[in-house]
């Protein structure tokens, strides 16, 4: 059986003309794997649309069917039901006994491991698709097509530089002027950052943007980082127990979480139990609190409060608001740019995100205030 409760997407993320062009198309996907458990449904009923020249992000924990989708569309997998398309031609449909196999579906691939070859230089690797590959083309082209495709990640004059010779950094962006020499209609990346220390990885994040972008490729991504997919997509499906629970801008899935599990996934988040006492009041441990409650939740329904750290005001004096709690300060951890705070009001913990530089220290008395339209209510 598949979750329970309605799915929230969005419209489409439009870019500079008012056509959206699709380019990937999946209508009830699902798959089944055999395990020592029996059998595993990893996909069940995924839908999708993604644009020309978007950017759409799998975003889940491990297990949720993010590669599988992604490897149904390279046709890696095949799909037991459901039907998806490419650039409106469907490469897989088990009802119609379609099944299109990966060579000839027009797409580049990046894989966790760069899968780059050591006994090759950097020309050798990315001219290989143009010499072995579908897309072999004349001789005398080769050269300009692999220069264009290193240029574009910012790796022209290396042509020469063995393989073995380069950064983690540099053997991702082999990978990906690989997968992008040949100019496919989409380029698949499944967890391509995830070798990289963190400080390239969040280098990489600005290029993989930059590239993708001048390249002008459909990009699904696959990732279970939350900075990532916020970052880079255009548009983020997080998924969980191979359904998409949310599809939206990142700035919806981050400011408006479908549900309990979207909150907790993507940033972080302080939970609290309540109940619904009248319209716009919930009764919580912290006390009656004044927040708008969504339709159909009735008095006397128990709900779970969520707010955000970074929403979550501390000082020494109340403000104006009307949600005001008194607690103690019961940590401090200082991350530079912001100091992460625990609070405790009526015995419940609070953590809040402050500006770096602020006095407020462990012990002191502290006034909280969580403005009412910075609640979150979920069933």
């Amino acid at each position: 059986m598949g979750r329970e409760g309605p799915r929230h997407f969005t419209t489409p993320v439009r870019h500079h003309s008012n056509r959206y062009v699709l380019v990937i198309r999946i209508r009830g996907l699902r798959k089944w794997f055999d395990s020592r458990r029996g059998r595993v449904e990893a996909l069940r009923g995924i839908d999708l649309e993604v644009g020309e020249k978007e950017f759409c992000v799998l975003l889940g924990p491990s297990g949720c069917g993010k590669t599988t989708t992604l490897r149904s569309v390279a046709g890696l997998e095949r799909p037991d039901a459901g039907e998806l398309e490419i650039a409106g031609s469907i490469v897989s449909s088990p009802a119609k006994g379609i099944y299109i196999p990966t060579e000839k579906r027009d797409i580049g691939m990046v894989f966790q491991s760069y899968a780059i070859w050591p006994h090759m230089n950097v020309f050798q690797n990315v001219s290989f698709p143009l010499i072995k590959g579908r897309k072999r083309i004349a001789k005398d082209q080769i050269a300009n097509k692999v220069r264009a495709a290193l240029k574009l990640v910012q790796l022209d004059g290396l042509e020469d530089r063995p393989a073995t010779d380069l950064s983690g950094g540099q053997q991702q962006r082999v990978a990906m002027a690989r997968a992008m020499v040949t100019e496919p209609k989409i380029l698949l990346m499944d967890e391509p950052l995830s070798n990289l220390d963190a400080r390239l990885r969040e280098q990489m994040r600005v290029e993989l943007k930059k590239i993708t972008r001048a390249a002008g490729v459909t990009t699904l991504y696959v990732t279970h980082d939350q900075a990532e997919a916020l970052t880079l997509g255009d548009k983020v499906c997080v998924m969980h127990s191979g359904e998409i629970i949310q599809m939206a801008p990142p700035q919806e899935v981050y400011g408006k979480p479908a549900d309990r599990f979207v909150a907790q996934f993507v940033g972080e988040m302080n939970f609290i139990q309540g109940e619904v006492t009248g319209s716009g009041e919930i009764r919580s441990p912290l006390g009656t609190i004044q927040v708008l409650v969504p339709n159909g939740l009735s008095a006397g329904t128990s709900v779970t409060l969520a707010v955000r750290p970074e929403h979550v005001r501390v000082s020494a004096a109340p403000g104006s608001d009307g949600n005001i709690h008194y607690g103690k300060i019961t940590s401090k951890n200082y991350l530079g740019d912001c100091a992460l705070l625990e609070v405790e009001v009526e015995g419940v913990s609070l953590l809040a995100k402050l500006a770096g530089d602020s006095e407020l220290a462990i012990g002191s008395a502290a006034v909280v205030e969580i403005p009412a339209h910075r609640w979150h209510v979920f069933p």
